[in-house]
């Protein structure tokens, strides 16, 4: 998913065509917030310009816990959002998921929109 454009990060709404793009991964999450919140739609990543290879792995705990070797203080959650999206899963269904996660206990908040493996 590693180009090199304008933007870093770009998200697209299939319901309503609506393309959204952002400097860091997660104005793309407040983005899907708003976007959400006001349309009931999702978005999907399109474009998530990064360093290194996003992890291929299945299991969230195990991507975020991959990808925490690139960030200090936990891993943004459009990171994994980005992560997911190459398994499928839209931005909300991730976002569920980090949420269905931490309550188990596995994963924890260090900052704010940001994971961390416990």
């Amino acid at each position: 998913m590693s180009r090199h454009h304008s933007h870093a990060f770009e998200a697209t709404c299939s319901d309503c065509g609506t393309t959204k793009t952002a400097e860091s991964p997660n104005e793309l999450i407040e983005c899907y917030r708003r976007h959400s919140r006001h349309t009931s739609h999702e978005l999907v990543w399109t474009r998530a310009d990064v360093a290194f290879e996003l992890p291929a792995a299945d299991d969230l705990e195990r991507i975020v816990g991959e990808l925490e070797t690139h960030y200090e203080e936990g891993v943004p959650i459009g990171i994994v959002a980005a992560a997911m999206n190459d398994r499928g899963a839209t931005i909300g269904e991730t976002l569920e998921s980090i949420r269905e996660v931490r309550l188990t206990g596995a994963l924890y908040e260090p900052r704010d929109d940001h994971v961390a493996v416990v």
